[in-house]
């Protein structure tokens, strides 16, 4: 029942204020599965659409090729289908609609035999924010190394 973390954003955190994340299953080909196991994969510039037929695909997503499948390999930035259920998505798109929210990629990992990936609904920081944030972390070293 253990969480393997294949990758992590960082900067979300930095580049937005994140108000609300959920839990998505990822849609993928074997050879996803294997280039994932092997601990790759890209997701800092990562984002989430919800499209006309209410179906949630993720986006700027980059899973290396997995090198002993060569023919069967897959392409390296296809969008990949999120699993959620209807009324998440529609409960999402309408928050994103309302408040001008984006949806962005917090991290993949593995959860028993599943690819999960956490998702988060997030607001857009401006460079005045950015910088109170670094001035509190910083403070924070201080205090903690003092």
């Amino acid at each position: 029942m253990g969480i393997k973390i294949i990758a992590n954003n960082k900067r979300a955190t930095y580049d937005y204020f994140v108000r609300e994340t959920y839990e998505a299953g990822l849609s993928l080909r074997g050879s996803e599965v294997k280039g994932l196991w092997a601990g790759k994969a890209q997701i800092s510039q990562a984002f989430v659409v919800i499209d006309g037929s209410n179906e949630a695909w993720a986006h700027n997503m980059g899973i290396p090729h997995y090198e002993f499948a060569n023919r069967q390999n897959h392409p390296e930035m296809r969008p990949r289908k999120l699993l959620l259920h209807k009324k998440e998505i529609l409960k999402i798109k309408e928050r994103c609609q309302k408040e001008d929210l984006t949806i962005i990629v917090l991290k993949v990992y593995f959860k028993k035999s599943y690819v999960k990936m956490e998702i988060a609904l997030a607001k857009g920081k401006k460079k005045h924010d950015k910088r109170q944030a670094m001035r509190e972390k910083e403070g924070r070293q201080k205090i903690r190394d003092a």
